[in-house]
């Protein structure tokens, strides 16, 4: 006789995809084996737990970035953020360079000088 099949709920698992919890942790709230969801999937999706995942997880990055731009609306970090990854700003970066001008920084200077001259020929 066969092992009854596990009781998976299509809404709770669709809802700890959408929390981005992994295969572990959803067959662990089942309170069954991977393999199990794994088959599971195939009968309820006609898909792998990989395939299944990708789907039902997007619901969750739609709720991520909904929070994200609610958050940049106060958070002025946040915003930069999101304006750095969706609409490629960068911040400016000025470099200066102090130059001191000592007698071997001067030494050095004047020897490349004439190494450049005897390079041109002249």
């Amino acid at each position: 006789m066969a092992r009854p099949q596990k009781n998976i709920d299509v809404v709770q698992f669709k809802k700890l995809c959408e929390l981005h919890c992994t295969l572990t942790e959803i067959a662990g709230f089942f309170d069954c084996s991977e393999d199990t969801i794994e088959r599971w999937c195939k009968r309820e999706f006609e898909l792998s737990f990989a395939e299944s995942y990708k789907t039902h997880s997007a619901r969750g990055n739609i709720s991520i970035r909904r929070n994200q731009f609610k958050m940049a609306e106060h958070n002025p970090t946040m915003a930069i953020w999101l304006g750095k990854q969706w609409l490629g700003q960068t911040e400016k970066q000025e470099m200066s360079v102090n130059y001191i001008e000592d007698d071997s920084t001067k030494a050095m200077t004047e020897y490349f000088e004439k190494m450049k001259k005897e390079k041109k020929g002249g």
